[in-house]
């Protein structure tokens, strides 16, 4: 993508609001599925095969995290600097960066496959952050 192109989406009146729909539609997929998988951990959702759930969420989580992290990056670059300057948006990176760090660890120590007091913590601690980053995300208009 060329400056020419990301001074567009900040010009033309429909591009930065189909880019939030993207947006959207993406936490839509990537939150919705993993809250989904998260709750049926837990043992919330009785009766439910976390290993078929597991197959059945992974690309529309997957395909979620893409439209998400590929919008996100894009709308970034259309105004950095208002974006840096705003809190919550750094409140918002912040908030990715541990719910991918704790994501991160989850995998480490052995996912799903893992079901002590720990993998529980962090399901519980994982759904906090998902929720608190859309918080942000929805504030960055606000501040």
């Amino acid at each position: 993508m060329t400056l020419n192109s990301i001074e567009w989406i900040g010009s033309n009146a429909y591009a930065y609001p189909l880019l939030e729909v993207l947006h959207i539609i993406g936490i839509a997929l990537l939150v919705g599925n993993l809250t989904l998988l998260e709750l049926c951990f837990l043992g919330v959702l009785g009766g439910v095969d976390l290993t078929a759930l597991k197959r059945v969420t992974l690309r529309m989580t997957l395909a979620g995290f893409f439209l998400v992290a590929s919008s996100g990056v894009v709308m970034f670059l259309s105004q950095p600097q208002e974006l840096l300057a705003n809190s919550a948006f750094r409140v918002k990176l912040l908030l990715l960066g541990l719910a991918g760090g704790n994501a991160l660890w989850f995998h480490a120590r052995g996912g799903l496959g893992s079901t002590d007091k720990s993998a529980k913590a962090q399901v519980l601690l994982s759904l906090v952050l998902w929720v608190a980053v859309i918080t942000a995300g929805r504030w960055i208009g606000y501040v």
